[in-house]
């Protein structure tokens, strides 16, 4: 047993299928004594679910819960980062760090309902995820146990789990492991471990999967048109598929024109800077696109001060602090921005590049009345003058102090001797 001495009767583990979460399920049985509630959360993962099923099943588990959470993925936290205009580190989309919140809350509701009384994760203890699973279930479930196997266990390496692995009958695939740790859903796929831990530079070609490499594109520009309303993606090229094909359809557009790679050397949030590749093609035009409108439609200040809260949205997204009071508070500031963010842009995409074409807007503040060279009565010339001189009114005021303080005081030139 456990060296802890609280008994658990019931766990719900995040399950992915994977070695870890496999071997996490008969870890549970054997070290804890409970029974294992295997909860799979689909957000466009495109996993063989009823493989899965089957699969942590005959690992021990008691129950699975197969969860389809595509669209609430988008609708409640992609868009929302979207129309924040959320980028860690102005690089990278949060695909991953946006997954988790909304993983963890389906676990949590799982748990509830079956009355468990602890959750688990596969999170290693060196990663974001550990972070990012419990602190969500600190927000949503303060009263359930967690249990981080990981943290825990004597198991060190992939040929520990193997070895587990076959002693407890657990299946286990038998294809080449991939170089790389990959994490997928309808955002993004994240690329890390492999040829990434020892070289900073380019990428090997073997890693993306999503786009094309920005050579081999084809050789004309592709353009897109992408509306817009409150500052949420409704249409690609005049047609409203819904949210879940327009992100299927874009994404697959820009990946053919090698949009979306991202080579990116980020700080972890546990201190550790590690090298990740990302492939966004979606996410990276949406962004492109969505900041285009903002800029039309908001004001400076509002605009100004919007970039200000997109960074630290970004950053409380990525350290796992999506459901918080600060988070919910900038969210409101960030719906309040978005009310007239409506319009089109046309974006031209050629051999991984976003070139913008086209932005209109019925709420735009741009005025070609007013910003022409064509002198008009729209603007007075002549107010600038006092406009200069009141803003200029402090940087005249320290020159001048500067100059007739004693320090300040220009010498007389002279002759020596």
């Amino acid at each position: 047993m456990s060296g802890n001495s609280t008994q658990v009767k019931r766990a719900v583990l995040a399950y992915s299928g994977g070695l870890d979460t496999s071997i996490i399920i008969p870890w549970l049985r054997e070290n804890y004594g409970c029974e294992v509630i295997a909860m799979v959360g689909d957000v466009g993962q495109g996993e063989d679910y009823k493989a899965l099923r089957c699969k942590a099943l005959a690992s021990g588990a008691s129950q699975v819960f197969v969860e389809d959470l595509r669209q609430e993925f988008i609708t409640e936290y992609l868009w929302k980062a979207l129309q924040a205009g959320a980028i860690y580190e102005g690089k990278y989309l949060l695909g991953t760090s946006l997954a988790r919140p909304i993983l963890a809350k389906r676990q949590v509701e799982v748990a509830l309902a079956t009355r468990a009384d602890a959750l688990a994760h596969g999170c290693t203890g060196k990663g974001n995820d550990q972070v990012r699973f419990e602190l969500a279930f600190k927000a949503l479930a303060p009263n359930l146990r967690v249990i981080a196997p990981w943290r825990e266990w004597s198991i060190a390496s992939r040929e520990d789990a193997l070895e587990y692995a076959r002693r407890h009958n657990v299946p286990v695939p038998v294809s080449k492991k991939d170089l790389y740790s990959r994490d997928e859903n309808l955002w993004h796929l994240s690329h890390e471990g492999g040829p990434l831990e020892s070289v900073l530079g380019e990428p090997p070609e073997d890693a993306w999967k999503l786009t094309i490499s920005p050579q081999q594109a084809p050789d004309r520009e592709t353009k897109v048109t992408i509306g817009f309303k409150q500052g949420i993606p409704v249409s690609l090229n005049g047609k409203e598929p819904g949210a879940f094909k327009l992100l299927q359809k874009l994404n697959k557009i820009a990946g053919e024109n090698g949009v979306g790679r991202t080579d990116l050397v980020e700080n972890r949030l546990v201190g550790i800077k590690s090298h990740g590749a990302y492939e966004t093609p979606a996410g990276a035009v949406l962004h492109a696109a969505h900041h285009e409108l903002d800029a039309l439609c908001l004001d400076r200040e509002t605009f100004h001060y919007k970039q200000g809260v997109a960074l630290r949205y970004a950053e409380l997204v990525y350290n796992g602090l999506w459901f918080t009071p600060l988070r919910e508070a900038l969210q409101s500031f960030v719906d309040a921005t978005q009310r007239n963010v409506t319009g089109t842009v046309t974006v031209g995409l050629y051999k991984g590049n976003i070139r913008i074409l086209d932005r209109r807007s019925p709420y735009s503040l741009y005025n070609p009345s007013i910003a022409a060279f064509t002198m008009r009565s729209d603007y007075d010339q002549k107010d600038a003058e006092g406009f200069i001189n009141i803003l200029g009114l402090p940087i005249k005021l320290a020159a001048m102090t500067k100059l007739t303080s004693p320090g300040g005081k220009k010498r007389k030139s002279g002759r020596k001797g």
